[in-house]
């Protein structure tokens, strides 16, 4: 399994980034499959350099907010009107209401909305998508939102989305080979409960959970990315790194 960070920006796009989004690929019954986990406010664009977007195979959104699905309405649009003609539906899993949001989101009626080029599913049991099984974990998030679990090729990547620390959190991060967690708050800074990690979240919870490997994102541009980097190696003793735009790791 590859995955390649295709935006790693927290909240909105920075100037290096755009917001989150994740593209894993793994090769299956004679070709590359390919799923995006979030598809964030910036993304599409970027995407173009690392995939062609109409040979995306399933779209995992963790939540609703703008910085991590926004850019499903440039891709409705990419869908719907290219040269080729309309493409085929591709499955959408999110939480509940993912289809009106993204068609209020374009101005669209409710229906059809953005039906007929997304065939919209609720997070709910494990989904096996050709090589990937991605599995929904309920997170803490002032909205409906989801961490996920993908295995294939015998590794297991572990997605935070966004999350305060919950049990949720722990669950996604169980012995994973990657952990790919949400770093938006400082430690010392006066931080609102339920909503983000620190960077010493992210590592302590690689330790408890034994992880192979962390990788902190979604550092939004008004932080330090070194600070939520020197604060979870403090609290993890395992391979640590930032997710930069453009990055490929090899599971």
């Amino acid at each position: 399994m590859r995955l390649t960070v295709v935006g790693s920006s927290g909240s909105y796009p920075g100037p290096d980034s755009p917001a989150s989004c994740y593209l894993l690929e793994s090769d299956h019954e004679g070709r590359t499959w390919r799923i995006l986990l979030d598809l964030g406010s910036g993304a599409l664009g970027p995407l173009h350099r690392y995939a062609d977007p109409l040979a995306i195979d399933g779209v995992f959104l963790s939540h609703l907010h703008a910085d991590h699905c926004l850019d499903l309405c440039g891709y409705h649009v990419l869908r719907r009107y290219h040269p080729d003609g309309p493409q085929p539906r591709v499955p959408v899993w999110g939480p509940p209401g993912t289809a009106d949001r993204m068609a209020r989101a374009y101005d669209l009626p409710l229906d059809p909305g953005m039906h007929d080029d997304f065939d919209f599913r609720e997070h709910g049991e494990p989904v096996d998508l050709g090589p990937f099984r991605v599995e929904a974990i309920r997170v803490e998030h002032p909205v409906h939102a989801f961490g996920l679990r993908v295995t294939a090729d015998g590794v297991t990547l572990g997605y935070s989305g966004d999350t305060a620390p919950c049990q949720g959190l722990e669950d996604v991060a169980r012995e994973v080979d990657l952990l790919l967690a949400e770093a938006s708050f400082h430690t010392l800074a006066d931080n609102p409960p339920g909503i983000h990690l620190t960077g010493a979240d992210c590592g302590e919870t690689a330790a408890r959970q034994g992880v192979k490997r962390l990788l902190l994102t979604h550092v939004p541009p008004w932080h330090d990315p070194e600070q939520s980097l020197r604060e979870a190696r403090a609290a993890y003793d395992g391979p640590t790194s930032l997710a930069r735009a453009g990055d490929v790791i090899e599971l």
